[in-house]
């Protein structure tokens, strides 16, 4: 058996929730007809919630929303499968941009979104697609305020779902998913010890609570970076040093942007930090660390190990950038934990069902997961690990739904 499938069944074996409603959406059918275009980090999880939208009845195609995470084993085997696959390791912009486009050539009902880019691409240069495009599930907190900015500028032409405000994503994919995936990337391709290191968090959203948590479990000395007052509190009273990105440079040996914002570590620090620095990125696109201003400015530029790249300044420091300033828990490493993806992904697939059951009742704007498909989730998650909860009784009800 070859390896890509290896990894999507391996990946299966620990998905209990999807393996649920894949065993539903193969008897029923609900997707039949449905075209359904994707754009996700292409791996064996996410190879796995395309195959069982295929198997619900929809044709599907595929392609990777980031050009350094497609795992092109996973990719062939999902190909074998009958799933439509224009993605491939390493491509190009300008491959990058025909992928998504071959994928919009199937004229989808449905988008499965990873950053805003593909709504992006039918609003601007695939219009024509529009009439046929009756939602949208969108992945990421990027996509999400990518989205909303639309729909403010009264420009959003279908309903979006964000699967990304969905309390079985957040709770858990951004913060442990990212907490501990982003660690398994930095510490793989670096292989350094982190205990007793100076940790720089830029963030403290979920993402950066969840790195936070992390650091501070692996023996870091780990400092905070906000421009939220509120997050601010939250990270001093978490137990962790809160102070402005300048003072950071001073003091970090690590430093993971967890924003999802652009110019966190830009041409204003950059020959700030200490000699040795060491830069990653747990946010979204590869704008938190301003790339094209570190290449303008260093002196110097080398691959020192697969995955870091080492810059020289012109004041003699060195500093090292993991994964291309990219996800570097999918640049570097395998992505989430499959079981945290398990719950993110069920999302999915039951918000493209939502939508498909609703698509004459929705509007051209952003929805919340809908509570009924969060409860769902979980409660299916509780049944498969063979874990039970207490049910309110009638009179509990009633004392919280009635004025006393």
């Amino acid at each position: 058996m070859d390896e890509g499938t290896l990894k999507m069944e391996w990946a299966m074996k620990h998905m209990p929730i999807l393996k649920t409603i894949e065993n539903r959406l193969r008897k029923e059918k609900p997707f039949r007809g449905v075209r359904i275009s994707i754009a996700l980090h292409l791996e064996a999880k996410t190879a796995n919630l395309a195959y069982i939208l295929h198997e619900g009845g929809a044709e599907v195609a595929i392609t990777g929303s980031n050009p350094l995470t497609t795992q092109d084993d996973v990719a062939m085997a999902l190909s074998k499968r009958g799933v439509i696959v224009s993605a491939k390791y390493g491509e190009t912009e300008k491959e990058y941009w025909e992928n998504y486009n071959k994928i919009l050539d199937i004229t989808p009902h449905i988008i499965i979104d990873d950053g805003g880019d593909l709504v992006s691409l039918v609003h601007t240069k695939r219009k024509e697609l529009l009439k046929d495009i009756v939602g949208c599930c969108e992945e990421t907190t990027t996509g999400v305020i990518r989205d909303k900015a639309l729909e403010k500028e009264g420009r959003l032409k279908f309903p979006v779902v964000a699967v990304n405000n969905g309390q079985c994503k957040y709770l858990f994919d951004n913060r442990y998913g990212t907490g501990q995936s982003t660690w398994d990337g930095i510490i793989r391709t670096t292989n350094m010890n982190i205990a007793g290191k100076n940790v720089v968090i830029a963030g403290y959203g979920w993402v950066g609570k969840g790195v936070a948590m992390r650091a501070k479990g692996l023996g870091a000395r780990v400092s905070v970076t906000e421009v939220n007052p509120i997050r601010a509190i939250e990270a001093y009273m978490d137990g962790f040093t809160v102070l402005p990105m300048k003072d950071a440079c001073e003091i970090g040996e690590i430093f993971i942007t967890c924003t999802a914002n652009t110019n966190v570590i830009d041409a204003r620090y950059f020959e700030l930090l200490r000699d040795g620095a060491v830069l990653a990125n747990a946010g979204h696109f590869n704008v938190e660390i301003k790339m094209d201003e570190l290449e303008k400015i260093a002196v110097n530029k080398k691959e020192v190990r697969k995955n870091i790249t080492e810059y020289r300044l012109n004041n003699k420091n060195k500093i090292y950038v993991l994964g291309e300033g990219r996800l570097v828990n999918l640049a570097c490493a395998d992505g989430h934990p499959i079981e945290i993806m398990d719950l993110s992904f069920a999302l999915q697939a039951l918000s493209v069902e939502y939508i498909l059951k609703n698509k004459r009742k929705l509007e051209n704007k952003v929805y919340e997961v809908p509570e009924e498909v969060d409860l769902q989730v979980a409660e299916t998650m509780l049944d498969s690990y063979g874990i039970k909860i207490d049910k309110l009784t009638k009179k509990q009800v009633d004392y919280l739904t009635k004025s006393h």
